[in-house]
C-alpha cells in the first residue's frame, strides 16, 4: 500500500484554503472515482478541526495538471469568488514544458476555442476568445520551459493554444504530444494573485522537481 502524501497548504484563513495539487489526482469526484480526489483530502483535513466543517471548490485543475487550487470554507465565500473570478483572480501563471525549441522569446496567442461532443477543445472560428501569453524561461535541445499567463479562463486553453503553434505540452497525448520525458503532463499552476480581504495576495507553488531536473535548474 502506498503511503498517503501530506496535504500541501499554501494559504489558509477562516474563509479560504489554498492547496498544492499533485499531478494525476482528480480535483473533484467523477462517476468512476469518488474518494481518491483532492476534494476528499481537503474535506478530511477541515473535518479534523471540526466534524461539521464543510469545504467548497472555487477553481479546479485537470487531473494531470499540478499546482494551485482554491477552496472556500463556506458557501458565501465560494459564490463570491466564483461569481467574480475575473475580478478576484488578478494574475494566473503556469509553467509548461513543451516539445521543441520555441523561437519567439515571448508572444500573445489569441484563439477562438470550441469543445466538440467528445469533450475535446479545438480552434474554431465560431468559438470563444481565449488569450494566452507566454515567455520562454529555459531551452535545451528538444524542449522549452515556458511561463504562461492566461487572460481568459477557457477549458484546456493553454494546452490547445500551445499545440496550435506546434509546441504541444509534453505528455499531452490528447493535444498531439508524442513525448513524455517526465512521466506526467508538463503543466503546473505556479502562481495566483488573488484578492483576499480587499488586498491582492500572491500565492506561489514550488517548481516541480521533474521540471527542475529537465532543465538543470537549482
Amino acid at each position: 500500500m502506498t503511503k498517503k502524501k501530506k496535504l500541501t497548504i499554501l494559504y489558509e484563513d477562516k474563509n479560504l484554503l489554498i492547496v498544492d495539487k499533485p499531478p494525476k489526482l482528480l480535483t473533484i469526484a467523477t462517476a468512476k472515482e469518488k474518494e481518491h480526489t483532492l476534494y476528499h483530502e481537503v474535506s478530511e483535513y477541515v473535518k479534523k478541526q471540526y466534524p461539521k466543517n464543510k469545504i467548497f471548490i472555487v477553481n479546479r485543475l485537470d487531473k494531470d495538471t499540478s499546482g494551485i487550487v482554491v477552496f472556500a470554507k463556506n458557501e458565501k465565500t465560494k459564490l463570491e469568488y466564483q461569481n467574480n473570478w475575473q475580478d478576484y483572480a488578478l494574475n494566473r501563471e503556469y509553467l509548461a514544458i513543451v516539445e521543441g525549441k520555441v523561437l519567439k522569446s515571448q508572444d500573445t496567442l489569441k484563439n477562438y476555442l470550441k469543445e466538440d461532443k467528445n469533450f475535446k477543445v479545438h480552434v474554431s472560428l465560431d468559438g470563444e476568445l481565449a488569450i494566452t501569453k507566454y515567455e520562454v524561461l529555459e531551452k535545451n535541445k528538444s524542449y522549452s520551459l515556458l511561463k504562461v499567463k492566461i487572460l481568459t479562463g477557457k477549458k484546456n486553453q493553454i494546452r490547445v493554444s500551445l499545440s496550435n503553434i506546434n509546441h504541444p505540452i509534453v505528455g499531452d497525448k490528447k493535444y498531439d504530444s508524442e513525448k513524455n520525458p517526465i512521466n506526467r503532463l508538463g503543466l503546473h499552476a505556479s502562481s495566483i494573485e488573488l484578492m483576499i480581504n480587499g488586498k491582492p495576495v500572491i500565492i506561489q507553488s514550488k517548481i516541480p522537481k521533474e521540471f527542475k531536473l529537465m532543465f538543470k535548474l537549482d
